[in-house]
Parts: structure tokens; C-alpha cells; sequence
């Protein structure tokens, strides 16, 4: 059964449609603040479909992931009382909670962290505006952070690219249930 290969194919021909770069910018911006998947699950396909606009959907993706970045910024500094509640019976409790004391322990050089982090950033933008973070050395630090690991993404596929396509092309199946494996077992683990 070959679930993950016609996905992939489906993925890598939805990055090449028009369109697609107003859905990296919305879900770059959504992660960013409140949407819990990552921009690099489309960033990728999309920098494999046009390796010449590798640079401009790394910008773009920093562009948006930081405005989105900003809007959770003012989540957590104007509303977080609404929401304490439903972060609190969350998943997304004990991250909170490290990423307050990455801000206690680190200030702004959290949010540098946070961008290569496997907590969602969100979590962190959210976080800065409760902590009342200045919201300049926020913008300025996520911009580097979120830039540096988009134009990274960027750089290899540009390098790269055609071995990836290759190597994902081949391994994706058997990539696709490791990571499947790998969830369940943490979910049974947690």
C-alpha cells in the first residue's frame, strides 16, 4: 500500500500550483500564533517544485512566520487570561512553561531558540507578549531565528535538490511509516 508516495506526489503538485504561495504565506503566519502544523511541510515540496523561487519562498515564509509571530505576541499580552484555561488542559502546558523559563533564563535570545526548537513557536510568541518581552528585540530576534532556518531549508534544497527528490522519491514510504512508528510509540509512551 503506498499511502505516503501518492501523498508526497499529491504534495509536490499542490507546491507548484499558483496559489500555493498564498498558502505558505497563511500557514507560515497561522504556526506562527495559533496553528499547529509547520511551514516547512510546505516550504520543502514547494522549494523542490521551483528551485529557482527557493529565496523568495524563504522570505517569504520569515515574512509571514514573523507577523504571525506578532499576532501571538499580542494574544499572549492583551488576551491570555482567556485562554489561560484552555492552554493549561492543553498539551501545550509544559511547553509554555519552558519557554517562560527560556525567557526568564535567556530573555530575547529565547526567541533566537525558539526557532530551531521542537517547541512549537508558537508556544514562544504567545509567551513573549505574556512576559511583556520588548516587542522590537522580539521582531528583530525572530526574524533572524525564523530566517535562519527557512533560508537553511532553502539553501539545501537549493543545493541539493534534485538528490532529495530523489532520495524522498525512493525513501518516502518507508519514511513515512517511520514517522508513524515513532509517533505511536511516543503516544503510548506519554
Amino acid at each position: 500500500m503506498k499511502i505516503f508516495n501518492n501523498l508526497y506526489q499529491k504534495v509536490i503538485s499542490w507546491a507548484a500550483r499558483p496559489k500555493a504561495v498564498r498558502y505558505l504565506f497563511i500557514l507560515s503566519f497561522a504556526e506562527s500564533s495559533f496553528f499547529p502544523i509547520p511551514p516547512d511541510v510546505m516550504l520543502m515540496p514547494m522549494c523542490l517544485a521551483n528551485k529557482k523561487k527557493v529565496w523568495h519562498f524563504a522570505l517569504l515564509t520569515t515574512l509571514a512566520s514573523v507577523l504571525g509571530g506578532v499576532f501571538g505576541y499580542f494574544i499572549g499580552y492583551f488576551i491570555f487570561d482567556v485562554l489561560e484555561s484552555w492552554l493549561i488542559n492543553s498539551n501545550y502546558w509544559g511547553a509554555f512553561q519552558l519557554s517562560k523559563e527560556w525567557f526568564a533564563k535567556w530573555g530575547l535570545w529565547a526567541v533566537l531558540l525558539a526557532g530551531f526548537s521542537p517547541i512549537p513557536y508558537k508556544i514562544f510568541t504567545i509567551a513573549a507578549g505574556i512576559t511583556g518581552i520588548n516587542l522590537f528585540g522580539f521582531i528583530l530576534f525572530s526574524a533572524f531565528g525564523r530566517g535562519t532556518r527557512f533560508f537553511l531549508i532553502a539553501a539545501i534544497i537549493f543545493l541539493f535538490g534534485e538528490r532529495i527528490s530523489i532520495i524522498l522519491t525512493r525513501y518516502v514510504e518507508f519514511i513515512g511509516w517511520l514517522i508513524v512508528l515513532i509517533l505511536a510509540a511516543l503516544f503510548l509512551y506519554l
